[in-house]
């Protein structure tokens, strides 16, 4: 049982900072911010979830089953993670390459105290127990002084590319002939970009990558000394009622500063036959995805090959939609899904025993997802890319990028693909 107490905010943005920056006394923090991207499918501006009254940790083996007994027990607000290496609880696949990081598979809480935050009204949300505590951290909260607030990372991040370029371009040649011998048709192949003994403030990091990318599936996760600084522009599945979405990416081109240049790099990218070929790939597997836990003739293209605009790139979003049939649960809906396509491949079973062969680091969380159960069963979820993963423990940092790989490619400029997109992070970390 959770009370529930409204207020009005006169400065949204400025509370959103002294929000995250009360939030970091706590062990469990998921903090998911759309930075007031446009969107037609969005229920907050902003979500904060902390501290832990209940919560599950497991490997992949048996993860969603064990997923659906704790959603359906608790039936309360759950926050966390998805890594991408339940894949082996989907399919008969594995794991075998490096970690580094050694974060836990699946991580969900049952918080015990929750910010919404639209427009300028906000919803708080507290467990019965801590409910006399609403007023006090609301006053905590808002005494913040942001101007005070000096967390500026000066630390020199010393970054290693785990693939070399020619190492780089020889693995996208065997994945071609992959693609041309018939065994798939798309792979998402991806490199590690790491650094070990790594000192950085989590909070300043993140907020330094969040103001220059300004994504809407923005998250800021920690779970003790487990953090996740990401700064994704693409959703990977949300549901609201019986409707389900998903808006899986797929074609970059880069973003200039020069207007007539910045429109000719959209026009080009809309017009790439290449990237139109690799959306509608993934957007077929999507539609594939969906159907088995969907309505009969309920899935549909909403969207094809639309051109969205963010800070750093422009991107390609395909948007799908079904109705999901009444037996199935909304753990169902994502174990039938999961890992999404755009990080995986089609046909998604061979695209993965395949980026398993080439790639030399475990994705873990990279190109999993982050988001949240509402106690009715709905859910959104991010796809965790264009993010920072770091262990305080360890010291260990690590963040990965990748591009599609199709019988149209270039080695050479899906490398190139592939430092475009790790642009922000390198300015983050090294700056």
């Amino acid at each position: 049982m959770r009370v529930s107490i409204h207020k009005q905010i006169s400065n949204p943005d400025g509370f959103k900072k002294q929000l995250l920056s009360w939030s970091q006394q706590f062990r469990e923090v998921v903090f998911l911010d759309s930075n007031n991207y446009r969107q037609d499918y969005s229920s907050f501006d902003c979500v904060l979830a902390v501290d832990a009254f209940t919560a599950i940790k497991t490997d992949c083996h048996t993860a969603f089953d064990d997923l659906k007994q704790y959603q359906q027990t608790t039936k309360d607000w759950l926050f966390g993670y998805l890594s991408y290496d339940l894949k082996n609880d989907t399919e008969e696949l594995q794991s075998a390459n490096f970690d580094g990081l050694q974060f836990p598979d699946l991580f969900f809480f049952q918080p015990k105290k929750l910010f919404f935050l639209k427009g300028n009204q906000l919803e708080i949300q507290y467990l019965f127990l801590c409910d006399d505590e609403v007023e006090f951290d609301f006053q905590e909260i808002t005494a913040i002084n942001n101007s005070e607030i000096h967390n500026i990372s000066k630390e020199i991040i010393t970054i290693e590319q785990r693939i070399s370029k020619q190492k780089y371009v020889e693995k996208v040649t065997t994945v071609l002939e992959h693609i041309h011998r018939g065994d798939i048709y798309e792979a998402n192949f991806c490199m590690e970009f790491y650094a070990q003994n790594a000192t950085i403030d989590p909070l300043a990091k993140f907020e330094k990558l969040n103001a220059i990318s300004k994504p809407p599936f923005a998250a800021f996760f920690k779970n003790n000394t487990n953090f996740v600084l990401c700064a994704s522009p693409e959703r990977y599945i949300r549901k609201v009622g019986d409707v389900v979405i998903s808006q899986p990416i797929k074609g970059t081109s880069r973003r200039f500063k020069n207007e007539k240049e910045d429109n000719q790099s959209k026009f080009d990218l809309e017009n790439d036959i290449k990237e139109r070929a690799e959306n509608i790939m993934i957007t077929d597997l999507v539609r594939n995805d969906l159907s088995k836990t969907a309505q009969k003739g309920s899935v549909k293209v909403v969207e094809l090959c639309k051109i969205y605009s963010f800070l750093q790139v422009h991107q390609m979003i395909s948007t799908i939609q079904s109705k999901v049939d009444l037996q199935y649960s909304a753990v169902d809906v994502l174990k039938t899904t999961f890992p999404m396509g755009s990080m995986t491949g089609a046909p998604k079973h061979s695209a993965m025993t395949i980026i398993e062969q080439q790639e030399e680091t475990k994705r873990g969380l990279y190109s999993g997802a982050i988001g949240y159960f509402t106690p009715e069963g709905d859910f959104d979820f991010n796809v965790v890319i264009r993010s920072i993963l770091y262990d305080v423990k360890s010291q260990y940092l690590s963040f990965s990028v990748g591009s599609a790989i199709t019988s149209l490619s270039n080695p050479e400029s899906e490398y190139e693909e592939c430092l475009l997109k790790a642009k922000a992070m390198f300015e983050v970390l090294q700056s």
